[in-house]
């Protein structure tokens, strides 16, 4: 295992001559117990920060350019802070630009140029949110770099926002929210309209969360992601000629009782997508009741629900999500299994009993491989806390 600390400073003297003075950033990656695709149509969440996270060494550099070193992928990029566009090559790059664009435009930062190494323990495009990592650990070294602090509302939606315009995903705020506002030991129930959360407590002594990464990468899309967004707001438009008594403003608006009305009127695929978000909403909120009581029975019940409306309703699994949730309903002391995140590949979050952890990961793993011929990786993971400033450029 490598010295990660000692590793970055290297890496950070190698490529821009001193390792002094440097500052450290990181942000967590998060896994998301329920509310698939909720988020983007102002709904409910309930993620937790992982331990898996981002770190970003910074220092400025007495320019107007960011020169930004990715260790994971080896590449490097440099963005001008007065470029007129965004950077082609390299994509990710894009993220942090993105950011420093949107500090510049919408909080009206003078950023000063800064030289960065990124290292991450997160898997790229696994679903754990790797991007919003990026994005929120960027930020914070930006933004130390000119001495601001930022209140943590307005910064998760404005790399909200850089990821959205100049990264070319629509998501929603759930990842950035999580990367900034995660606390050890509670998940945390997002209202993604109000942009106000409740922390619930997450015993670990008694059950465990398990990822399970399929090792399969898609682009989310691009296409899917952005067809599947385009058919909410279809939902959105038709729920709200046909439910004239009430204001719909986004498929938050509704609740389960009313999908009976609405069948008859909709297109079939949209009525599919409109019934997942409608049903995942009233499942996150039954989902925090049962962790808050540590009712696991119950909990798992929901995560199982979640994954087959996905798979179902909202049609973003694919063959290797659902055989890695199949093969871990199947075994002893699993409550509930799901996939988590944007779909189309990824991993899987799993609810275990704690005295059938270590079984169900080796089991698990090997069941999977045999199936597909993927090697997965399995690991443990609990709440942690959110994004910090380890240590101040100077």
């Amino acid at each position: 295992m490598i010295d990660r600390p000692n590793a970055i400073l290297l890496k950070f003297k190698e490529l821009y001559g001193t390792s002094k003075g440097v500052g450290v950033t990181r942000a967590p990656g998060r896994v998301n117990i329920i509310g698939g695709h909720t988020d983007y149509n102002e709904g409910f969440v309930l993620p937790i920060a992982i331990a898996r996270d981002t770190v970003v060494a910074f220092k400025p550099n007495g320019s107007q350019e960011l020169n930004v070193h990715s260790m994971a992928l080896e590449e490097s990029g440099t963005f001008p802070l007065d470029a007129p566009e965004m950077p082609a090559e390299p994509q990710w790059l894009r993220y942090v630009a993105g950011v420093a664009r949107v500090l510049q435009d919408e909080a009206g930062l003078d950023l000063a140029g800064v030289d960065m190494v990124v290292h991450t323990t997160l898997p790229i495009g696994g679903g754990l949110s790797s991007s919003a990592a990026l994005e929120v650990a960027s930020a914070l070294a930006l933004t130390s770099a000119v001495r601001v602090e930022l209140d943590r509302h307005k910064l998760a939606r404005m790399c909200m926002r850089a990821e959205n315009e100049h990264a070319g995903m629509r998501c929603g705020v759930m990842d950035q929210y999580t990367a900034l506002f995660g606390e050890a030991g509670s998940a945390v129930r997002l209202d993604c309209r109000s942009m106000q959360h409740e922390l619930i407590p997450c015993s670990t002594d008694t059950a465990k969360f398990v990822v399970c990464d399929t090792g399969v990468r898609r682009e989310l899309g691009t296409s899917e992601y952005e067809e599947r967004r385009n058919e909410c707001e279809r939902g959105v438009a038709e729920a709200a000629r046909i439910l004239t008594a009430q204001p719909v403003e986004a498929l938050r608006d509704l609740v389960p009782g009313e999908l009976s009305a609405l069948q008859p009127e909709l297109d079939a695929v949209i009525f599919k997508r409109v019934r997942h978000v409608v049903t995942e909403n009233a499942r996150v909120l039954d989902a925090a009741k049962n962790m808050r009581l540590q009712n696991y029975v119950a909990l798992g019940v929901l995560m199982d629900a979640s994954h087959e409306s996905l798979r179902d309703d909202y049609e973003v699994s694919c063959e290797e999500l659902d055989a890695m949730v199949e093969i871990a309903w199947s075994q002893t002391g699993v409550y509930g299994s799901r996939m988590t995140g944007g779909g189309f590949g990824g991993c899987t979050i799993n609810l275990v009993d704690a005295e059938h952890v270590d079984s169900f990961c080796k089991k698990v793993a090997v069941a999977y491989e045999a199936r597909t011929g993927i090697a997965p990786h399995v690991y443990v993971c609990a709440p942690e806390n959110g994004a910090q400033v380890i240590r101040a450029a100077s």
